[in-house]
This record gives structure tokens, C-alpha cells and sequence, in this order.
């Protein structure tokens, strides 16, 4: 093997180790890091770290902390840039530094303002030898929400369908439907288990009243913030969201003229309530509720949400990534299209198909911003 195809496996290892806390290191993005030594032609990892649940300890400080001594001489691999602020932590460029490696290999630059290169230059400065972009493309993907926030002001957003073979995901009437099966729907609990919040509209809500936790044994401690769009603040007391604060915490996205009753009563029982614009129509500001969550420290939104609300965040160009279950049941004539007001062949003008996975009888289609 050579040094390329080592550094090529050993970073993938490092983005496998950095997803350990996916979703769970917000504001920060979850980065992993390796310490390597090449010992009789092969690679040996004497330290291995990840981003920590709420963003702190970062991954480099712990890799090279468990490396100790080791790290002189040493290649630190990393799949994002060390930073270089000072923070509610010192920057791990100065623990890289310090450690004494002689060698980093970074999959991308950060692009937040405050590192976007210094790093990297610092590194450098010390006598560093330094390469970027090993890893690259599936960097991007694994710090999609870092990138977005800093860059967009915004979270990165991936759209969640369950659909019918006829392109429906519900009964007449608004009614709820069980359209995939189990493996796929155990497949849903994965996807909220890494991502930061997931959003739902107050029609899903009062329509199917439900927990959007994830519920996989041993992973419940995973299940994502939840926030609901609720103009009006119509979210009843006793929902399921409301009942389960105990298990993940509970926003709620109401207009700037809500009435300050149903708040006091929600805020008491531990919800979050924050407003934004209303739009002419009656709903909420997307693009406004979006950029509250990502001053909130949200980097990475998934949407579990019904029509209304999918098409809205669709139409605005708010949609990053799509993953679109497809069920081969049939919900018949007058059942509820998937998107409101728009074809779901749709979804190809704003998004490519990336993968396609099977669980079960359902296929899921995973597309990507162009």
C-alpha cells in the first residue's frame, strides 16, 4: 500500500469515528481526528477523538491526549481544519502545535470566518508538514450543516417523505396512513438519531399527534430536538410532544402576533416558544425561522412534516437533500398528494439523485442539491 491509499482509508476511518456524535455536537460540527505512526510499513492509530456531545472537548485535544508521547513524529488526521479561536476551549491548532506531529493531513478547509486557512497557516509556521483535501467529498457531506450555517446563515435541511406507489402520503381527509414497513420506518429512527432537530407542521401534529423521537433499543437518548411551526400556537397541552419533554426537549416556531395565553401555558410546561414574521398568507417566514435556528446553534434540520409544509420549504429553495421512501402500497383515489399544489417529479428540479437504498420492500431515494 501506498502512503496515498493509506491516507485515503485512514481519513474515511477518521469521518467514521467524527459521526460517532452526529447530530449531537451542535453548535460545532462533529469532527473525528486519528494519530497515526507508521510502524514496519503500516499504519497504527495510537489515539483516536471525536467531537463530544454539545460541542466540547473537541476531537483533536482527546486524540492527541490519548496518543501522549506517541504524537512527536507522528500524522494527525483530521477531517475538518483544527481551529484557531479562542473559544469556551483554547484552539486545538495550539494543542496540534505542541503535540510535536510532524505530519496533518485535513480533509477540508473550515470555512468559518474566524479559522478558513490560519489554521492550517499556523500549522505551517511551526515547521508542519500539511496536506488538504484528502477526503474531501464526503467531508463536505458529513459537515453539510457546519458548512450551510456559516456560510448561508441557515441549517442544512434534508426533506424525509414516506410515499405511496400512486404518490400519496396520507388518507382523504388528512387522515394518517401507514404506508412503509417496518425495516424502512426503523431506517427513519436512524436518520433523527443524527440529525440536530427535526421540524413538523402543526397540521402534522393535531393530524397524527406525533413523538418524532428516535426509538431504536438502546438509542434513546439520541432523539433530535423537536420544533413544530405553529403560527397560531394551536399545539394542545396534551399531545405527545408535549408529554414527552422529558425524553427530548420541545420548540415551537409561532407568528409575532400569537396570542400570549396558549405561550404562557406551553412555556410553563417547559416548551420554547420564539416568534418570527408571518408571511401574507398566514404561516410562518421560512427563510426567518430558519435563520432563528441557526443563530440557536441548529446546523442540521431534518423535515418529517406534511405537504404544506414539505412544498413550502421546497418552493423557498430551502432544500438540500431529500430522502424519499417509496412504498409499493396504494392509497387509491382522493388520498393526500405529497406535495400540495406540485407533481412529486418536482423534487428534480431542485435536487439530483445521489443514492438508492433498499429496506424491506421500500426503496429510499436519496437526492442532493445540484
Amino acid at each position: 500500500m501506498t502512503k496515498t491509499i493509506h491516507d485515503e482509508a485512514l481519513m474515511a476511518a477518521a469521518l467514521s469515528v467524527g459521526r460517532r456524535e452526529l447530530g449531537h455536537t451542535w453548535p460545532n460540527p462533529a469532527v473525528g481526528a486519528l494519530v497515526v505512526r507508521e510502524t514496519g510499513g503500516a499504519p497504527v492509530v495510537l489515539g483516536r477523538g471525536w467531537t463530544s456531545k454539545g460541542g466540547r472537548p473537541h476531537a483533536e485535544p482527546q486524540a492527541l491526549a490519548q496518543a501522549g508521547e506517541g504524537a512527536r513524529g507522528a500524522t494527525l488526521y483530521v477531517t475538518l481544519e483544527p481551529c484557531s479561536h479562542h473559544g469556551l476551549t483554547p484552539p486545538c491548532v495550539d494543542a496540534v502545535r505542541a503535540s510535536g506531529v510532524a505530519r496533518v493531513v485535513a480533509a477540508i478547509e473550515d470555512p468559518d470566518f474566524r479559522v478558513a486557512g490560519r489554521g492550517f497557516s499556523l500549522l505551517r509556521e511551526a515547521g508542519i508538514d500539511v496536506e488538504v483535501g484528502v477526503g474531501a467529498p464526503e467531508a463536505r457531506l458529513a459537515h453539510a450543516g457546519h458548512i450551510r450555517r456559516v456560510t448561508e446563515g441557515r441549517p442544512h435541511v434534508m426533506l424525509k417523505l414516506a410515499v405511496s406507489a400512486d404518490g400519496k402520503v396520507g388518507l382523504a381527509g388528512r387522515r394518517p396512513a401507514a404506508i412503509t414497513g417496518e425495516v424502512a420506518r426503523g431506517r427513519v429512527h436512524l436518520m433523527r438519531s443524527i440529525y440536530d432537530a427535526v421540524l413538523t407542521g402543526i397540521g402534522t401534529v393535531l393530524a397524527d399527534d406525533p413523538l418524532l423521537t428516535c426509538r431504536l433499543p438502546g438509542m434513546e437518548d439520541r432523539s433530535p430536538l423537536r420544533i413544530v411551526l405553529d403560527a397560531d400556537l394551536r399545539l394542545p397541552s396534551t399531545s405527545a410532544l408535549a408529554r414527552s419533554l422529558g425524553t427530548a426537549p420541545l420548540w415551537i416556531i409561532a407568528a409575532e402576533d400569537a396570542p400570549v395565553a396558549p405561550e404562557e401555558m406551553l412555556v410553563a410546561m417547559g416548551v420554547e416558544v420564539m416568534r418570527v414574521r408571518r408571511r401574507p398568507d398566514g404561516g410562518i417566514d421560512l427563510n426567518e425561522a430558519l435563520k432563528l435556528l441557526a443563530l440557536r446553534g441548529i446546523t442540521r434540520l431534518m423535515v418529517e412534516a406534511g405537504p404544506r409544509v414539505s412544498t413550502a420549504v421546497l418552493r423557498e429553495g430551502l432544500v438540500d437533500e431529500a430522502n424519499i421512501f417509496l412504498a409499493p402500497v396504494q392509497l387509491g383515489e382522493g388520498a393526500l398528494d405529497a406535495l400540495e399544489g406540485l407533481p412529486l417529479s418536482a423534487l428534480d428540479d431542485y435536487l439530483s439523485d445521489a443514492e438508492l437504498e433498499w429496506h424491506g420492500e421500500d426503496r429510499l431515494r436519496i437526492m442532493r442539491r445540484r
